[in-house]
């Protein structure tokens, strides 16, 4: 059974431009903040859009999250959505399905990352509702067929394998976030006016590496941010106790001090790539006004998950919460419909983004689907502070195949609402509770603090709440009368 989004969001169906990067935490466009980084053409969608700033992934790592908000539901609920997938079981439709079923012309350039791709050409989805597909699940030189950056290169006389030697001596034009805006902007030329799919809406995926690690920008744009004028991460002795505490709990690195994993130099050259990739939003940006199309696309700006980048002595992803790491840039700009500069301290889910994209184009959607639509406070039609008492983020076996020989399996569910943040390690001790009013940067950790049980305790009442509400109990049936 199907429910319809509002009636009033049914205006004529735009064109989307999905913009996702690779690990890019919340704090990281000027517009939002951020005086460090370089982001003119983000921080004009900024101010000519919508902007959620505290957006939250489903799950800090990628296959989960890009599952979650590629079909509204949470990860544990769709699935066997782990990275090192053998394959991604088709147990949610993605909303490119639903919108190329539509009438949609969808594409895609990147990474898909719903099933591994480790040492093989990740394996498509058999319905993923994408016409075009330029495959490109990182810039490594690991797939002797099938990947399309590569074979750009090639076409062009380049040997990817001979450039990434030098990782930072590969020119900016030829760069694989260059080369997918190169291949977006051939998708927005042929749907230009007078080309054969001309009038023929589009959803077009972006899906760039960076600012994943190595952390290898450019050169030349390294040189742009002097590591010593970094502010350097969020960091305490005591942290290295806390980490220890956890060490049990899987994660990519262990905790150090910022000095020993020179922080401050990796900073550098992750706001580098997102300069970079900036870069490459103003050419898409331009390409729209060009061809005539600016004003019928909606385009969204996020990310699949943050970035730890030294936060507690910790680098790069695992089974963590920390802000950076789970809270994630969140923006929605469509002229003359969605409101421009609103920005929205509610709370909100990336799961949030299909049953947004549903209402914009006016399509039912499942009542199975956890996702909420933002299209009300985008339009004005709702105030911009509540959308969610609060949000979830979960780790639930997030690793799968040969990756799961190498570390051991997890389970773990974050809840925050508007002050507080736990976080319980299922099957450990000891968990995490955050006062997000009073420690906004999660140094002090309350879980055995007497004073702090009543929220506690009600903060694991709607952790055990929200898992049952997210349980999948099948296809409804219907008797008959």
């Amino acid at each position: 059974m199907t429910t319809s989004g509002p009636q009033s969001a049914r205006p004529n169906r735009p064109n989307i431009l999905w913009i996702c990067t690779d690990q890019q935490r919340w704090d990281t466009i000027g517009a939002l903040g951020n005086p460090c980084v370089r982001t003119p053409n983000i921080d004009r969608l900024v101010a000519e859009g919508a902007a959620f700033t505290h957006a939250y992934c489903q799950a800090p790592i990628c296959t989960p999250s890009r599952a979650a908000f590629l079909t509204g539901l949470y990860p544990s609920t769709v699935h066997a959505c782990m990275n090192g997938n053998d394959y991604w079981d088709g147990a949610a439709p993605l909303v490119t399905k639903m919108l190329a079923d539509a009438g949609y012309d969808c594409g895609l350039v990147g990474k898909l990352h719903l099933s591994a791709a480790i040492g093989r050409v990740e394996r498509r989805p058999p319905d993923d509702g994408y016409r075009v597909f330029e495959w490109s699940h990182d810039p490594g030189d690991k797939w002797p067929e099938g990947h399309a950056y590569k074979d750009w290169l090639r076409e062009r006389g380049y040997d990817l394998g001979e450039l990434r030697k030098d990782p930072e001596s590969i020119p900016p034009a030829l760069h694989q976030t260059t080369w997918c805006t190169d291949m977006t902007l051939r998708f927005i030329e042929e749907h230009a006016s007078g080309a054969e799919r001309a009038g023929q809406p589009w959803l077009w995926s972006f899906n760039c590496f960076d600012p994943h690690p190595a952390f290898d920008p450019p050169r030349e744009y390294r040189e742009h941010f002097d590591p010593e004028q970094m502010p350097g991460p969020l960091f305490r002795e005591s942290d290295l106790e806390h980490q220890r505490a956890l060490a049990p709990v899987v994660f990519q690195s262990e905790a150090r001090r910022p000095d020993e994993i020179d922080a401050k130099r990796i900073q550098a050259a992750y706001y580098a790539m997102i300069e970079l990739i900036d870069d490459n939003v103003g050419r898409m940006l331009e390409a729209l006004e060009r061809t005539g199309q600016r004003e019928n696309t909606l385009i969204i700006f996020t990310s699949d998950h943050g970035e730890s980048l030294g936060d507690h002595g910790l680098l790069q992803k695992g089974c963590r919460f920390y802000e950076g790491l789970v809270r994630v840039p969140l923006l929605f700009s469509w002229p003359g419909r969605v409101v421009a500069g609103l920005r929205s301290d509610a709370l909100v889910e990336l799961v949030d983004i299909v049953p947004t994209l549903l209402d914009i184009t006016g399509l039912p959607h499942p009542r199975r689907m956890h996702g909420r639509s933002l299209l009300p406070i985008m339009t004005g039609a709702a105030a911009p502070g509540h959308h969610r008492d609060a949000v979830r983020v979960e780790y639930y076996q997030a690793l799968g195949g040969r990756i799961r020989e190498r570390f051991q399996i997890e389970h773990a569910t974050m809840v925050r609402d508007r002050r507080h943040k736990l976080v319980v390690y299922h099957g450990h001790e000891p968990g995490e509770l955050f006062d997000l009013q009073e420690d906004p940067d999660e140094f002090t950790n309350l879980w055995d603090d007497p004073a702090s049980a009543g929220v506690k305790q009600a903060l694991m009442k709607r952790c055990l709440d929200v898992m049952a509400l997210a349980v999948d109990t099948g296809p409804e049936q219907v008797s008959g009368a």
